[in-house]
């Protein structure tokens, strides 16, 4: 009797153990085997949504957005009250709309509106869902909803929630509104917000040729902290971009190639490339192609460094 009433019991740990080391997989990016233990989940367990929802993932993962959507419809038609369902499904049925025709668009967009609204419904602190809605209302024609001021009032609730994301999020809408006055002090707010964010500040200073004031931001940041490597790498990065001070931005990106960059930090490929650009805008070529080389070496996907290449190999 005893064996029995454990073979009662088995079934549904296991499955709740093969979804979370599915995840796990996932994670680690080793989709096949996670997609392997999800299909063994079966639609009587009380796991199942949540299997049908990683299979989505993985899905969009491998960009296949029509099985993904499926995958999402099937987790929110067993469960509707998971805020990441319908996140997921108005982020698949978003990418669909992309290379869709206009008639398919007009189909999706009620949609997709629709799975962002439900997901801010259910979990009202939810950022991911309202930075979706945000691309909706600045993307979709004002027939189909389209609206900056309602951007701008799901921005604002972000920043009641994370402020430096919902700064960013302002700071954005002000640029493409070519609002650039706005545009900076939201980006200002960001930045002192949450310091982590400073690169975006920097990033509107190098696109507006403000280069002082992007050398300024982190400047200050190595007085506060002489270690802070990110501020580091981002003076030479934009020395390597604005052809300004590259005594600096060479003692900079020499600093940073002597640190082991953390998680997304910038790579030493990267900062190989920035410092191959800084060779080259002072008239030392050879260098140059050598460090190209070097950080093609290491990521063959740097488009800035096979162009520089190609330059200075002429």
């Amino acid at each position: 009797m005893r064996i029995t009433l454990l073979l009662l019991f088995i079934p549904s740990s296991l499955f709740a153990q093969t979804v979370d080391r599915a995840k796990t997989l996932w994670e680690s990016k080793n989709l096949a085997e996670a997609k392997r233990l999800l299909t063994t989940v079966k639609k009587d367990n009380k796991e199942f949504a949540a299997a049908q929802y990683y299979l989505g993932r993985i899905a969009f993962d491998e960009k296949d957005y029509d099985a993904a959507e499926e995958y999402f419809e099937e987790a929110i038609d067993v469960n509707d009250k998971v805020a990441e369902y319908h996140t997921w499904y108005g982020n698949t049925l978003g990418t669909l709309a992309a290379d869709a025709n206009l008639f398919k668009q007009a189909m999706l967009g009620p949609k997709m509106k629709s799975a962002w609204e439900k997901a801010v419904e259910l979990d009202p602190k939810t950022v991911d869902a309202r930075e979706s809605l945000i691309q909706y209302y600045l993307q979709a024609p004002a027939i189909a909803g389209g609206s900056v001021d309602k951007a701008k009032e799901i921005a604002s609730e972000i920043v009641k929630l994370k402020p430096a994301e919902g700064h960013r999020q302002l700071g954005n809408i002000y640029y493409k509104e070519k609002q650039y006055q706005e545009a900076e002090k939201e980006f200002i707010l960001m930045a002192k917000a949450d310091p982590a964010y400073a690169s975006g500040l920097s990033n509107y200073y190098i696109n507006q040729k403000q280069y002082d004031k992007a050398f300024a931001l982190f400047e200050e940041a190595l007085k506060k902290n002489p270690d802070d490597m990110l501020a580091t790498y981002q003076i030479g990065k934009t020395s390597a971009l604005s052809g300004q001070r590259l005594e600096r931005g060479e003692v900079c990106l020499r600093k940073y190639l002597t640190y082991q960059p953390q998680k997304n930090e910038p790579s030493h490929a990267g900062a190989n490339m920035r410092l191959a650009q800084i060779m080259e805008k002072g008239g030392k070529k050879s260098e140059a192609k050598k460090l190209y080389e070097v950080a093609l070496k290491a990521d063959a996907t740097l488009k800035e460094a096979k162009e520089g290449l190609e330059r200075v190999s002429k």
